[in-house]
């Protein structure tokens, strides 16, 4: 896939992954699904800052501004994804307490934050799926060639496999600062996701 289908594939399966959330059966499998939509849109969003967006402020007209509009997006779905990681996790390992019961207040609590967190999340992701498919995704494919998005298309797919699994709202969205900070952001998040459980990629 060159950038752009990269991009949409991306854009696809976060929207598949909201899906799943509505139709999850347990709690365990709600979290479950919250774990993957943070670090998927963690891992895209990461990439996108410091490979395409660069490009495009180069190549696009007023692309500076455009891109300084898609990178206040970012800095708002990782805030939500934040609030989301930072909400208890008790519901993950099982759906009722050893004595059966379902859980108790701040349960229902945790369960309704992030009800709502999620569907802040996918309103501000249909937004900005909307403005990078409708107006920036054109825009690029017709500013460059073909082979430069095919071998940006293979070093995105490539740098996913080493992009920060969390959200990190206060680091450096803009190179060269965000490629000196990803990879030491990408290694804490790994090891937190491994001494937490989490899925890993």
């Amino acid at each position: 896939m060159d950038a752009i289908e990269l991009l949409k594939h991306d854009h696809r399966m976060v929207e598949q992954l909201f899906r799943d959330y509505r139709g999850a059966a347990s709690a365990r499998q709600r979290r479950a699904v919250v774990e993957t939509v943070i670090r998927e849109l963690s891992k895209h969003a990461a990439v996108e800052e410091l490979m395409v967006y660069p490009l495009a402020r180069k190549v696009l007209p007023d692309g500076q501004q455009e891109i300084d509009e898609h990178l206040a997006e970012h800095m708002g779905v990782k805030k939500t994804l934040l609030a989301l990681d930072q909400l208890p996790t008790a519901d993950r390992h099982s759906d009722t307490y050893p004595d059966g019961h379902r859980g108790g207040e701040g349960d229902e609590q945790v369960f309704e934050r992030t009800d709502r967190l999620m569907a802040e999340l996918q309103r501000e992701i249909e937004e900005h799926v909307a403005e990078e498919e409708g107006r920036l995704m054109p825009m690029l494919r017709e500013a460059v060639d073909q082979q430069t998005l095919d071998e940006l298309g293979r070093a995105l797919e490539k740098a996913k496999r080493t992009a920060p699994s969390r959200p990190h709202p206060h680091a450096p969205d803009t190179p060269p600062a965000l490629a000196m900070a990803a990879p030491v952001a990408n290694v804490y998040d790994r090891m937190r996701d491994r001494l937490q459980g989490r899925p890993r990629t």
